[in-house]
């Protein structure tokens, strides 16, 4: 774990970077589950989370299920760390609202987005893929979080080095999550 995160760690615990909820994939959160947690906008990360790195398609079933979301009432809106060139033709594609270089683990794209919907913090729920980005951005904002698995591993070094340092982590919650 890097020095960073173990400051963190001492100063906040564990649950600066524990997720609300964890699910396999996007597309097994529920409209049920959804209103269970009290929230009525999801907040969504593109890169690993609604499509692969660079891919100007969304993964299989996130189209029927952002429409089967809105259609339940439910907010969607889109932050993401990558350029305005990458998030602007997906956000279109896929008819969302956007903010891109939101700078996450920095709150300040999703209170952006909280913001620009006009929503209370407590009825919004990030979604992403990662601990170190997503999670924290999420916490540190006061929304709640869910967290995937990345659709794909990605290869590029600093991603490598960000999944192995998030294991322990993941490992620890998944345990809690069994015995909870």
């Amino acid at each position: 774990m890097s020095a960073a995160c173990v400051l963190l760690q001492e100063a906040y615990g564990m649950a600066l970077f524990r997720p609300t909820v964890m699910r396999e994939r996007l597309t097994d959160l529920t409209p049920a589950d959804v209103s269970a947690l009290g929230v009525d906008t999801l907040l969504l990360d593109v890169d690993n989370t609604l499509a692969l790195h660079h891919a100007p398609t969304p993964l299989p079933g996130i189209a029927p299920w952002l429409e089967a979301m809105q259609a339940q009432g439910i907010r969607l809106f889109i932050v993401s760390n990558a350029r305005g060139s990458r998030v602007a033709p997906f956000a279109e594609s896929v008819g969302l609202p956007y903010f891109s270089l939101c700078q996450k683990p920095l709150p300040f794209g999703v209170n952006r987005a909280v913001r620009r919907l006009g929503v209370p913090k407590r009825r919004v729920l990030l979604c992403g893929d990662q601990l170190f980005t997503d999670m924290l951005a999420g916490r540190l904002a006061g929304v709640k979080t869910l967290l995937v698995n990345p659709a794909r591993p990605e290869e590029k070094w600093h991603f490598r080095l960000r999944r192995r340092l998030e294991q322990p982590l993941l490992r620890r919650y998944r345990r809690k999550e069994k015995h909870s």
